[in-house]
């Protein structure tokens, strides 16, 4: 018997091994902390999805020449779901109200909403909410998805893209006293909220980084060790939004001109220098 690993010679020798669930079993326990997972099997030229795997399990090993293995990395699973969600949420814009219902039920049941509830939670209620036709507008949630399709495919880019953001950003955070101060609450809201999603971005492409090779633990900012910073600086961002929901104007004002504004420079040039060595 012959058996692949994205279609190249495994060099795996059975031993005890009779169905294709001891097989993958054997399998999964290999990959176990690479983070990488099994995506899909074709037994001789018969694929099997990954939700489909299950019902393969009991198989006899004896009853097929090959066995194909796919292998996807956690970056290819999320790109995967990803564009599925996306799919589902284009089918469902101008669908009919059974339709829409039809939709949201296929895409539940689906590996790809099964991912995106383990890994990206946040995704998952977004979508989810959209299809049943609340949060999110499907454009709104079309967009949340694209951007996280972009972080995954090219982490580096993105962070370099996030520039003029950045700027914009830390320059209503510096103004965020004085719109306080004068009434224009709606703004300074718009300015917490802008603020709390791209920290959680800039976050996000650190994770992402870190999993293609970036070595955070020889990162400093103003000589502090990277993950010792990340931590001061979420802290300071929760203290910052209690004293805005307390409505603490003095305190939120200093936090975010004082504070924030110049960690949230130094951390992106930090994170945007190493992003264009590697």
């Amino acid at each position: 018997m012959e058996i692949l690993i994205n279609g190249q010679d495994a060099g795996i020798i059975l031993e005890n091994e009779k169905t294709i669930g001891d097989l993958l079993a054997g399998i999964e326990n290999w990959l176990d902390g690479t983070g990488s997972r099994i995506s899909g099997v074709i037994l001789d030229a018969e694929p099997v999805q990954v939700e489909d795997i299950p019902a393969a399990f009991e198989r006899e090993l004896s009853g097929f020449q090959s066995v194909n293995i796919r292998i996807s990395s956690l970056r290819d699973f999320a790109i995967e779901a990803l564009m599925s969600a996306k799919s589902a949420l284009e089918a469902s814009e101008d669908a009919s109200f059974e339709e829409k219902r039809m939709i949201r039920a296929d895409f539940e049941s689906s590996a790809a909403a099964n991912f995106l509830k383990e890994q990206l939670g946040d995704i998952a209620k977004s979508v989810d909410a959209s299809l049943a036709g609340e949060g999110l507008s499907p454009t709104g949630a079309l967009k949340l998805l694209e951007e996280r399709v972009r972080e995954f495919e090219d982490p580096k880019r993105e962070i370099i893209n996030c520039s003029v953001l950045v700027s914009e950003i830390v320059s209503r955070l510096e103004d965020l006293p004085l719109d306080l101060q004068t009434g224009k609450d709606k703004r300074a809201l718009e300015t917490t909220r802008l603020f709390s999603h791209i920290t959680e971005k800039l976050l996000r492409l650190l994770s992402l980084l870190k999993q293609t090779g970036l070595e955070i633990d020889a990162i400093a900012i103003d000589s502090v060790p990277l993950t010792r910073f990340i931590d001061d600086f979420t802290n300071a961002l929760n203290e910052l939004l209690a004293a805005y929901e307390a409505k603490d104007t003095v305190l939120t004002g200093d936090l975010s001109e004082y504070e924030m504004a110049p960690r949230l420079v130094s951390f992106y040039s930090t994170l945007k220098d190493a992003a264009e060595k590697m």
